[in-house]
């Protein structure tokens, strides 16, 4: 019975020092996914600092289409309203999300101002925009594998059993679905210019191709065939006549051009 009661102590003992390190390792693991967010947090913030200072400039320099402008303001705002609120990261990907599209608007319908292309100062806050949206995206990668390891965990066994007692659940991805890259890239008229230019055509003008041994030049007309020579098709797609064995092909006799001058000699 001693053995027994031993056995069993040494199985609690186990399980619970189990259990206080796969928890432990979940409490590490979300503090992980809390600093990373943290860093996505600071690159966030540092784009909503530059999108006024980018919109003033713009406004400044060139008659920008005011609803354009209003859609970035309003975007902002939302995604600033979202992080202050504390929002869920689900609700921070929407936000983002629209935020990134209006963004991609207004920047693609600013190529075509001249004036904007020329402004240092416009130039040097895209830059900046540039930067940081490639910022947020390593940050975004590496929060988003903080989250996969751990919602890993929480759904694998053992350890999805002590998730359920510790009452952890699992994380939400930042994810924000950009159109612009997702779409497939065009490759129409690519390769136009690797294609030889085609000679324009005349219209009254037929290139033909010469006879074999005739010596007749392109593009001088449509003539008969040379002298002997017997094509398997006519001219206009019907068939030839056929020369009979014995027979002198046309326009080979005498008298001919090209046929003999003299009439053969009887036996």
């Amino acid at each position: 019975m001693l053995l027994i009661l031993l056995i069993l102590l040494a199985v609690v003992v186990i399980i619970g020092i189990g259990y206080i390190v796969s928890y432990n390792r979940f409490v590490a693991q979300r503090n992980t996914i809390e600093e990373s967010w943290r860093q996505v947090d600071v690159e966030l913030q540092r784009r909503y600092d530059l999108i006024p200072n980018l919109v003033e400039t713009v406004r400044a320099s060139a008659q920008f289409e005011q609803s354009t402008l209003q859609q970035v303001i309003s975007a902002r705002s939302q995604a600033m309203q979202a992080r202050q609120a504390h929002a869920s990261v689900h609700d921070q990907s929407r936000a983002e999300q629209q935020l990134t599209g209006a963004l991609h608007g207004f920047l693609g319908l600013a190529e075509s101002y001249p004036q904007l292309q020329s402004n240092q100062n416009f130039l040097h806050l895209q830059k900046q925009l540039a930067d940081t949206e490639d910022r947020i995206a390593a940050g975004r990668r590496f929060y988003n594998g903080n989250v996969r390891a751990m919602n890993t965990r929480v759904q694998s066994i053992p350890s999805s059993i002590v998730a359920s007692i510790a009452k952890i659940s699992a994380a939400d991805y930042f994810e924000v679905d950009d159109p612009y890259v997702r779409a497939s890239p065009s490759l129409s008229g690519a390769f136009d210019s690797l294609s030889s230019p085609q000679q324009p055509q005349h219209q009254g003008y037929q290139q033909q191709q010469p006879f074999p041994h005739s010596g007749q030049q392109p593009g001088l007309g449509q003539q008969g065939p040379p002298p002997g020579y017997a094509p398997q098709q006519g001219y206009a797609g019907q068939p030839a006549p056929q020369q009979q064995y014995g027979q002198q092909a046309p326009g080979s006799g005498p008298g001919y051009p090209g046929g003999p001058s003299q009439p053969p000699s009887r036996p």
